[in-house]
């Protein structure tokens, strides 16, 4: 399979045959023989090439809530695509075996290729009517996406994309186009955590996520909360308050870490988490907890309180919805008063 002529790739006036990336806020200088820092994107004897297009490194089939997308086709199914490398360096992450590429000794990077046709054909045989591109972070893979993505739209399939959000405005502006809905990791609220701990730029993700919103495409928020790392009443609230200046029915997903890759500190509280999901419903209507047992992830009706979509962990009961024609589209509605749902099919 040969890949396509790689995007997003300027050669260095100052540095003769090294090629800047232009794709994510790192504009990682490589030189000739060297990969940038998500591990993927190379440079073979000053020309860019992409030797991970279509190499597939996990490929099943999810729970659209373990995305998580919880208002979104809720209770269908989706294949989930993922793959190699990451332009990010959580010391916490918990896919590190396929994220951190050629950066520590043990990766594990089996997989195989498939091309977009390939791929396509899959999801039609296995009758899916949607894709994510998840696990690792997809967007540093933009020239296989971009073509996955144009076919399933001409196939009817829905793209869900699940990413940190870290890609500079114009790649962001042509992903978007062919994104129907996004979870995005705003990962923490602080300018310093995010470039000195994660290796990102806080403001790029939030570009983005505004981006993602004014494009229409179906967006919904996940924070991993990290004792003493991004756990704090300013920087969740800070995150909360963000959200909801886009759109308070915006859905934040609140997640509890465990100890992982690089990282020690002990597994967060559940009773923190609950304490940061009250402040955040104080800004937001609808805020999940998860990776923790006992706490409700229902939605409710913001009309009459009624449960439109009943959780019990990935069991799902939408006996709360209804559909009606509005402008000669079929759209959720509370199955109890008619009010129309949060919930996008």
């Amino acid at each position: 399979m040969d890949p396509p002529l790689p995007r997003y790739f300027s050669s260095s006036a100052s540095t003769p045959r090294s090629l800047e990336c232009c794709l994510c806020p790192r504009r990682c200088l490589i030189p000739p023989g060297a990969s940038g820092r998500c591990g993927v994107r190379q440079n073979r004897g000053g020309f860019p090439t992409l030797p991970f297009y279509g190499y597939v490194t996990a490929l099943a089939e999810d729970p659209i809530e373990k995305k998580p997308l919880y208002h979104f086709r809720p209770g269908s199914p989706i294949l989930s695509l993922g793959f190699a490398g990451c332009n990010l360096h959580c010391p916490f992450c918990q896919n590190w075996h396929i994220s951190q590429l050629g950066k520590v000794a043990d990766t594990d990077i089996n997989g195989r290729h498939l091309s977009p046709e390939q791929v396509v054909t899959l999801a039609r045989e296995r009758l899916f009517s949607q894709i994510a591109y998840t696990y690792s972070e997809p967007l540093i893979h933009i020239e296989y996406l971009l073509d996955c993505m144009a076919l399933c739209h001409g196939e009817g399939i829905a793209n869900v994309l699940v990413s940190n959000g870290c890609i500079n405005a114009e790649p962001a502006a042509e992903i978007l186009t062919l994104t129907d809905a996004a979870n995005i990791d705003l990962k923490c609220f602080s300018e310093e955590t995010s470039e000195k701990i994660l290796g990102g730029k806080l403001g790029t993700v939030l570009s983005f996520i505004e981006a993602a919103y004014t494009a229409g495409v179906h967006l919904e928020i996940t924070t991993l909360i990290v004792p003493s790392l991004n756990d704090s009443d300013t920087e969740t609230r800070g995150c909360a308050e963000f959200i909801a200046g886009i759109n308070r029915e915006i859905p934040w997903h609140l997640s509890a870490y465990h100890p992982d890759y690089r990282y020690e500190a002990p597994p967060t509280n559940p009773t923190a988490l609950l304490k940061i999901a009250r402040m955040g419903r104080e800004y937001l209507s609808y805020v999940y907890t998860g990776n923790i047992p006992g706490e409700s992830n229902d939605t409710p009706c913001p009309n009459c309180g009624a449960t439109l979509v009943s959780r019990r962990g990935y069991r799902v009961d939408n006996g709360g919805l209804a559909l009606k024609q509005i402008n000669g589209k079929q759209v959720y509605c509370c199955a109890k008063c008619g009010e129309t749902a949060p919930v996008r099919r």
